[in-house]
C-alpha cells in the first residue's frame, strides 16, 4: 500500500456536509473519534462546506499499513485535497487532529504543490511536538476514571464508566485506541521533527487550551504557540482536553472570530 493509495482512502472520507458555498472547512478529530468533534461540525455546517471524515482505522473503518503515523495521514489528507480541488481549506483539529493540522500546514508551507490549499488552521488541545518540561499523558495506560481526570475540568461531568456501553461499543472504543496506539504511540504523541518545522507555518494559526487539560497542559499550548509563527493562543476557562464538549459557548467565543478572520486573511509569507 503505497502513500497515493493513503490520500485515495482519505479522500473518499471527504463527505461534505453543509453548504455548496463558502471557504471549506476540515474537522478533524482525535482519539476519542468522531463524536469528540461533531459540535464543531454542527456549528459551522450551515454556513460552510464541512468535511469531518472519519480518520482511517476509527470507528470500525479500514486503515491501510502504509496509515502508519499522523505525518502520513496529513500527508494524505492534503493529497487529496488537492485531488478532489479544494483551496483555502480551514482545518480546525481537535487533540491528534489538532498535530495533524499542524502537520499538513507545515508541509503545505514547506513543499511544493500545495499553494493555497490551507488558509488557516485552529488547533484546539493539540499534541504533536516535544515540550521540555511537559509530559504528554499516557492516556493508553488510563481507565476510564483516570481519562476523566485528565481530559475534563469536570471529571464527574466526563466519566461513563464500562456499564454505560455495550460489548459492542466497549469493542470499539478498544479498537479505536488500539488504532491510535499504532498511528501516534510510538514515539508518543508526537513526531520528533515537527518542531523544526513549524517555521514554514506561513497561514494563520489559532492555538486554543482549555485551562485545565491534563493530557497536554496549557503550558504546552502556550510553547506550541510561541513556536508557530504570528500564531495566536487562548485559554478557555473551566474547560479541560475537549472545551467543544465541555465549554462549546467559550470555544464559539474564539473559534467563530478566527473562522471570520481567516475568511478575508491573506497567508503569511516567509521572509
Amino acid at each position: 500500500m503505497t502513500e497515493s493509495e493513503v490520500a485515495r482512502i482519505a479522500a473518499a472520507t471527504l463527505t461534505r456536509v453543509g453548504t455548496d458555498v463558502g471557504r471549506p472547512i476540515l474537522v478533524l478529530h482525535g482519539g476519542g473519534g468522531p463524536f469528540t468533534v461533531a459540535p464543531i461540525v454542527a456549528r459551522y455546517s450551515s454556513s460552510h462546506p464541512v468535511f469531518a471524515p472519519t480518520l482511517p482505522g476509527w470507528n470500525g473503518t479500514a486503515r491501510p499499513e502504509a496509515a502508519d503515523s499522523v505525518p502520513t495521514l496529513a500527508r494524505g489528507y492534503l493529497d487529496a485535497l488537492v485531488a478532489e480541488g479544494l483551496r483555502d481549506v480551514l482545518v480546525i483539529g481537535s487533540s491528534m487532529g489538532g498535530w495533524m493540522a499542524v502537520e499538513m500546514a507545515a508541509i503545505a508551507g514547506a513543499e511544493e504543490g500545495y499553494a493555497d490549499v490551507i488558509a488557516g488552521i485552529a488547533v484546539i488541545d493539540g499534541t504533536g511536538i516535544e515540550v521540555d518540561g511537559e509530559t504528554i499523558a499516557d492516556v493508553f495506560s488510563l481507565d476510564a476514571r483516570g481519562l476523566a481526570e485528565v481530559a475534563w475540568f469536570d471529571p464527574e461531568r466526563g466519566y461513563r464508566g464500562p456499564s454505560a456501553f455495550t460489548p459492542a461499543q466497549l469493542a470499539a472504543q478498544r479498537a479505536n485506541q488500539e488504532t491510535m496506539r499504532a498511528i501516534a504511540g510510538d514515539p508518543f504523541m508526537y513526531n520528533p521533527t515537527l518542531a523544526s518545522r513549524l517555521e514554514s507555518i506561513t497561514v494563520p494559526t489559532s492555538v486554543v487550551w482549555g485551562e485545565g487539560d491534563a493530557v497536554v497542559t496549557p503550558a504546552y499550548g502556550r510553547a506550541l504557540a510561541t513556536a508557530i509563527p504570528g500564531s495566536d493562543f487562548a485559554l478557555i476557562a473551566r474547560a479541560g482536553h475537549l472545551p467543544q464538549l465541555e465549554r462549546p459557548e467559550a470555544l464559539w467565543a474564539i473559534l467563530d472570530g478566527f473562522v471570520s478572520t481567516v475568511r478575508s486573511a491573506e497567508p503569511r509569507r516567509s521572509a
